[in-house]
């Protein structure tokens, strides 16, 4: 793997997420197939059969789920480090969403035959690969707990520090940058309408964590990581927090 791709697994992530490590991608990759996608591109249906496991490269991966109303939601967002598409390793497997690449992702594709092989011939640096699947399990149980019992704001919060750990969200100035084509990724993932979703950000311009440039909004990263706590509650009681009598349905 070149070294430039091996650069791209070293992003800066929210604490306690974790990530492949340079020399354990390097190893795995000699077990499996790079794939360049373009945006918005479907590298999977849910349902399908699924084998194996991938890794994220570069850019990102939006994993969805659709509703029979048309509207969707989105359980994670894959980064560079990170992996995807591991129900394929279980027999008879069948994925469990869609997956989407987007902005030009690269991808590492290993299937289950390979992967019993990198098992085999590496276990020590198998056992590290293994751990990063289970801490991405145990961060889609954090999110479970977190649709249960926080606010869109909280929640919110939580997804802007998700994106902010992928640098094709930030602008020149290190800024976390929304534009309009983001906002229905946001409802997707907060679990929210599109209206819920307007308020909340404009809660943020008015308590100086964001910047509103048009239609495009601007969010200081440190400023939005002082007003959280690590479980993803307000810590500091400067953003003012409204608690939802309903929870609105997914946006599509």
């Amino acid at each position: 793997m070149p070294l430039a791709t091996i650069r791209m697994l070293t992003p800066t992530l929210p604490r306690g997420r974790s990530k492949l490590s340079a020399e354990d991608a390097t190893t795995l990759a000699a077990y499996g197939a790079r794939t360049s996608w373009p945006s918005n591109f479907q590298i999977y249906q849910r349902a399908t059969t699924a084998d194996g496991m991938s890794a994220v490269l570069r850019g990102h991966v939006v994993l969805r789920n659709r509703a029979r109303s048309g509207r969707s939601f989105v359980p994670s967002i894959v980064i560079p480090g990170e992996t995807f598409g591991i129900e394929g390793l279980s027999p008879e497997a069948t994925y469990i969403t869609d997956a989407y690449a987007s902005d030009d992702a690269e991808t590492l594709f290993v299937s289950s035959a390979q992967f019993s092989a990198f098992v085999r011939e590496n276990p020590s640096q198998a056992i590290h690969v293994v751990g990063q699947l289970m801490s991405e399990r145990a961060a889609l149980l954090e999110k479970l707990h977190a649709m249960a019992s926080q606010n869109v704001e909280q929640r919110l919060v939580c997804a802007l520090r998700r994106l902010a750990a992928d640098r094709s969200f930030h602008s020149n100035d290190g800024r976390l940058r929304l534009e309009l084509k983001h906002h229905r990724l946001l409802c997707e993932m907060v679990g929210a309408t599109r209206e819920s979703i307007a308020l909340a950000l404009s809660r943020l311009v008015g308590s100086g964590i964001a910047e509103r440039k048009g239609v495009v909004f601007l969010v200081a990263q440190k400023r939005l990581s002082e007003h959280i706590s690590a479980d993803g509650v307000d810590s500091e009681g400067a953003l003012p927090l409204v608690r939802e009598t309903a929870r609105p349905q997914p946006a599509g």
